[in-house]
């Protein structure tokens, strides 16, 4: 082997480290700003729900049934002005209260009441940190309950295995945040 092709593999393989190592490091920023921005859109979500929780829930014959109602409208003036007919708003109404409308539709018959469609999801958490926070606690609790578990029957079970669970969830809901 000649020293000219020694020293192009030794380049070739210092130029491969350097970019494995570059590539490496670049992966590692990217899933750092992948994570912070998971904790930026959660706290924006979090800051919405006060409002969301506060509108109030979906009147029993549906939203579009009491628009129409609350604006004196018959079922044929709102098909009319949606070049539809008045059977038409009927089954719309009938599947909003059913729950098979599609957002599409509710959208077309609210732009022709004068209204814009708006939805939200709302976590039954308290918060949606809480809520993406549920799969690692779940997993947390099986994993020190299985552990509780052995313990007891080696008689040595702990007294505070609830202490334990959250100790370990906020440990590992920290190792996430830090990675």
């Amino acid at each position: 082997m000649t020293s000219y092709s020694l020293s192009f593999m030794c380049i070739a393989t210092i130029y491969n480290l350097t970019f494995n190592l570059y590539m490496s490091s670049y992966g590692l920023r990217e899933d750092l700003m992948r994570r912070e921005f998971r904790q930026l859109r959660l706290s924006q979500l979090d800051r919405n729900l006060e409002l969301a929780r506060s509108l109030p829930p979906r009147p029993s014959g549906g939203w579009i049934a009491s628009l129409r109602e609350a604006l004196g409208l018959s079922q044929r003036e709102v098909g009319k002005k949606m070049r539809a007919s008045g059977q038409a708003i009927q089954q719309f109404e009938q599947a909003e209260a059913e729950d098979r409308i599609t957002l599409r539709a509710l959208r077309r018959v609210a732009r022709t009441m004068g209204c814009d469609m708006v939805y939200v999801l709302v976590p039954r958490a308290s918060s949606f940190a809480e809520l993406a926070e549920q799969p690692t606690r779940d997993r947390t609790a099986h994993d020190v309950k299985s552990v509780v578990h052995t313990m007891a029957l080696e008689d040595q079970k702990p007294e505070n295995a609830t202490q334990l669970i959250e100790d370990e969830v906020q440990r590992r809901l920290n190792r996430n945040k830090k990675r």
